[in-house]
Order: C-alpha cells, then structure tokens, then sequence
C-alpha cells in the first residue's frame, strides 16, 4: 500500500504537497486548485475549491494503480467532513484504528475529529472512484462567525466525546447533482457561484439524508439493492440522452434486467417522478434548450422528442415554464434583437 500524508492549514499548500507526493500536473484558476494524474501511480483527477463559510469541496476522480492511503492532518473538533461516492467505494478512518467504515457507491457518509488529528482515506487498487468530500470548518471563530457552520458543529461536535463516524443509506439523488456540478463550464465569477450554489444544495441533502437514517428505523431505498439502483441510474442517463425514446415502461426495465416495480421505485427515489413523468420532464427541458439554441419550429421540436401530439407539448411546456412555447420562442427572438 502506498501512504501518503498530507499536512496543510488551506487547500492550496494541500494540492501543492499532494502534486509533491503523487506528481501530476497541477493548475489553479481563482479559489478552485485541480490535479490530474496519468503515471505510475494511477490515472484521473482531483480538485478542489474553496468556498465561503470556510468550506471546502474536494472531489475525487481517479483509478489507482496499487491501494492507496491519504492522511490527511484535522484538528480535534474543527472540521466535519461529508463523504459521498458516485461510483466506487473506498474506506474511512481515523488515525491507525483498525476500526474503518466502507462508503459504498451512493452512500453518504460523515467524519468528525473528537479525540483524534487524523484521517485515513483509503482508495483500492483498480476500483475506478468517483467521489466528493465537503469539509465544513466548525472551529469557534468559523462557528461565531457563519450560523450554518454553528449548527454543524452543535449537531456533529457538541456533546460528542469520541470521534464521529457514520455511513448512511443510499441516496441516488445526490449523484445527479454531482452530476451537475461536474457539468459546469462557465467561468470566473459565474462559475463559483455555480459551485456554491450546487454544494450547498448536496451538503443540505447530506444532512437530511444523515437526519432520516437516525430519526427512522426504515430503509430510505426500500427493497432495492445498490446494483439495482447504479441500474436506475444508468437508464435516467439513457434517457437524458436519448429523450425522445418512445419504449415502454416494460421496455425500458428490461433494458436493464430489473422488474418494471423496481424501475418506478427507483425513479422515485432518485427524481421524485415515475418513469413516464420523468421522461416527460427531460423532453420538455430538451425542448427548451432546442428552443434557444436552433432554428427548428415548434412542429420540429415535437417531432424531433417524439411528442404523440402539438397540443399535448404546448399542454406539458406551459406547466413547467408558465408560458407557451410560440410565446417563449418569439420572447427569445426579441431577447437577441433587443
């Protein structure tokens, strides 16, 4: 196993003492610090940005070459960290405790320093992983200063008289907002504000995520297992990219060999929507864009997303824009010759 040690007060001196450690190519634009790695040691990404209320988001993107320890310095009672993984797994602990807990994909986790300075992060040798850790700095200055950072402190820290480590249930909804996050591709200002945004709606999920396993006794993801739902996953980006799909709902499970209840099950937990007003949703949201970005008429973008009728688009458009789609198309033709 490799081991690496990390020992730094801010995320830039950290980026520069892992490029020391692991090589790569490291770059940085404003608060946001990036390492891509293609050697020895493995392949991918890690970055970095930080964000107001002494928070950082730290993502990682990368296959290993041989198993991997990052240890990486916390002050006692100063940090709570969130632990999600998208894909892959990888384990936790703190300091050289044989106790560690395994975040699996899609499950959340949570880490905070009581008695200890340490965390170990331990990444398998070829197990691809896709994962994101949101820092919050819960010291008392960071405390008296930002109310959020106050309340992180009092629900992980106070009281507490040993370190805290918890995994929690699976959450798909998560992954897609790290998926958009990831989606990002403006710049400067806009970009950064984009982020934060983003990361605070995912550390918002997190703790209610950490908040329904405590306070229920149920299993938020019911009868599904995680292969099932990486499945479910799989077929919502299938539909993001193929929206005009007219296959049914017996089609589409058997695209990924599970059953019809499942697949619904599984839309529900990740959208909030059944499959059928799942794809409804991404057809008009692709009619919108289609909208902005091409020449095509309304009766091309209907036919185009394989709407049954024109009255039944313009139905759907007007609930979830307030407007229909001629009027917003003529909106955006005097939008660009205002």
């Amino acid at each position: 196993m490799r081991t690496i040690e990390i020992k730094a007060n801010n995320l830039q001196f950290m980026f520069h003492a892992l490029n020391n450690e692991v090589g790569g190519t490291f770059t940085t634009n404003l608060k946001e610090v990036e390492l891509k790695i293609d050697n020895e040691l493995g392949e991918g990404l890690i970055r970095g940005i930080e964000l107001e209320r002494n928070t950082v988001f730290i993502e990682f993107d990368v296959k290993f070459k041989e198993d991997v320890k990052f240890i990486v310095e916390s002050p006692k009672r100063s940090v709570v960290n969130f632990l999600y993984c998208s894909e892959g797994k990888l384990k936790h602990s703190f300091n050289n405790n044989d106790a560690t807990n395994t975040v699996e994909t899609f499950q959340t986790g949570v880490s905070a320093n009581i008695n200890t300075t340490e965390n170990h992060i331990s990444f398998f040798k070829d197990v691809y992983v896709n994962s994101t850790i949101i820092s919050v700095n819960t010291s008392e200055k960071s405390s008296a200063k930002h109310h959020i950072n106050s309340m992180v402190s009092e629900r992980f820290i106070t009281g507490k008289i040993a370190d805290y480590s918890y995994v929690g249930s699976y959450n798909l909804k998560i992954a897609e907002n790290i998926k958009q996050l990831k989606a990002i591709k403006q710049d400067g200002v806009v970009r950064t504000l984009l982020i934060q945004g983003l990361v605070n709606f995912i550390l918002a999920m997190e703790i209610e995520q950490h908040s329904i396993d405590i306070e229920s006794a149920q299993n938020p993801t019911g009868s599904l297992t995680a292969f099932e739902l990486k499945q479910v996953k799989e077929l919502s980006e299938y539909i993001n990219n193929f929206p005009e799909t007219n296959l049914s709902v017996t089609e589409l499970a058997a695209k990924i060999s599970i059953s019809p209840a499942k697949v619904q099950e599984g839309f529900k937990l990740m959208h909030g929507k059944t499959l059928n007003s799942y794809i409804r949703f991404v057809r008009v949201k692709k009619s919108e864009e289609l909208i902005k970005t091409t020449d095509l008429n309304i009766s091309e973008i209907v036919y185009t997303l394989g709407f049954s009728s024109r009255s039944y688009f313009s139905k759907i458009f007007k609930e979830q824009y307030n407007c229909s789609p001629i009027d917003y198309k003529q909106n955006i033709k005097l939008a660009a010759t205002a």
